[in-house]
């Protein structure tokens, strides 16, 4: 069940306005990404913090667009605030520890009889041989365990770890996902029903044509680093000031790119006048690219490569990404009123929609409980106030 707020109130007009959500995620990066994605959209995301609340650097990263309620699962009275919150809640996301919902009499039997339209959102904690991994540990043993690891780096160094925690978000889009195809079928059927994903499926189901060439009996995908293994020229190059990328293995790309270098005589040498020539003397080439990119600035490098057609991008730091005008355009950097010093500019949304301003009236990550007493005063208003979800 959900209350429809009247037009007037933050996001009445977007796509998942009234929306009741109710997450239990604690330090989980998969299940706070969820709930911060349709509270995006509109949602009335509910974190509950208490007993599993985890401190992490992380939280103005995972918490926009929510309020915090604080609720103590070990007192009797906690647990029938929960289970009563749990009734009036749309979606349910548990991203605890497994079965620690269960022991409370708020696992998906006791919800589904209770409750029967709920949408039970489990996500998974990372499982590995040993047993469940501890979450600040979640994202580095899934890369490992599921194969990432071993695709990544560079071609003669150790195995690499992404930059960021970047599957266990992965996880939380397809948690929202999951959810929202779930809520699609309530509409028809009236009936809630269970969804489940993690940080280990999601990242095998994301190696995509990695995997599969494997499972047709390809050979083992080996770590490229920055490189291409059926494409050269392909990688990351130095440059006098940076690194510029440059993709240019087809015949007239390269024919243009060493025409800027100054080095038309690369195009001519019979080791590097097919592509099949220059994978097979990848290490020749490379040579020879290397020590002419060095002796160029990354900027008047990128005109040249730009005017002749060539494809090419900087190596950005997170300054120069936000500095980019196409970023600034996009709105990639949102400044939220209010909420606590350091936490107030957050990442814009990936997606737009004609039909509402997504990021209009977004909200500051809340301080732990800083919301309980309005969440109790929506939520449990008497039956006859709580309007029902639209069939």
């Amino acid at each position: 069940m959900m209350s429809l707020p009247d037009s007037s109130s933050p996001g009445a007009g977007k796509a998942l306005r009234g929306l009741r959500v109710l997450e239990f995620s604690a330090g989980s990066v998969a299940g706070q990404y969820g709930g911060q994605c349709l509270g995006d959209l509109g949602a009335d995301v509910v974190r509950v913090d208490g007993a599993w609340t985890a401190g992490a650097a992380c939280h103005a990263a995972f918490n926009r667009n929510k309020r915090s309620l604080s609720a103590d699962p070990h007192t009797g009275e906690g647990r029938e605030l929960l289970r009563r919150l749990c009734s009036r809640a749309d979606v349910l996301i548990d991203a605890l520890p497994a079965a620690t919902l269960d022991g409370l009499g708020l696992g998906w039997p006791e919800l589904s009889r209770a409750a029967p339209r709920l949408v039970y959102a489990r996500v998974v904690p990372a499982v590995m041989p040993a047993g469940p991994a501890p979450q600040d540990a979640a994202d580095l043993l899934a890369e490992a365990a599921g194969g990432y690891m071993g695709i990544t780096g560079g071609r003669d160094g150790a195995p690499s770890r992404l930059g960021t925690s970047a599957l266990e978000a992965l996880a939380g889009v397809n948690c929202q996902s999951a959810i929202l195809a779930a809520l699609f079928q309530r509409a028809a059927t009236g009936l809630g029903q269970h969804v489940s994903t993690s940080v280990l499926e999601s990242e095998i189901a994301f190696l995509a044509n990695a995997a599969v060439e494997c499972l047709l009996g390809g050979p083992q995908p080996a770590r490229w680093g920055s490189e291409h293994a059926q494409q050269v020229p392909y990688k990351a190059f130095r440059t006098a000031d940076g690194w510029i990328v440059v993709a240019a293995g087809f015949q007239n790309l390269y024919a243009a790119f060493v025409q800027e270098l100054g080095r038309p005589d690369l195009a001519a040498d019979a080791r590097f006048a097919t592509m099949s020539g220059r994978v097979q003397n990848r290490a020749a080439l490379y040579a020879a690219l290397d020590a002419e990119t060095a002796r160029h600035g990354t900027g008047d490098l990128l005109r040249r490569l730009e005017r002749s057609g060539v494809p090419c991008a900087p190596v950005n730091d997170l300054a120069q990404v936000f500095a980019h005008r196409q970023v600034r355009h996009r709105g990639m950097r949102v400044d939220l009123p209010g909420g606590r010093p350091g936490a107030r500019a957050v990442l814009g949304p990936p997606a737009r929609y004609s039909a509402f301003a997504v990021a209009e009236d977004w909200m500051a990550p809340p301080v732990a409980g800083e919301h309980t007493e309005s969440v109790l005063q929506d939520w449990l208003a008497p039956a006859d106030q709580v309007a029902p979800l639209v069939p």
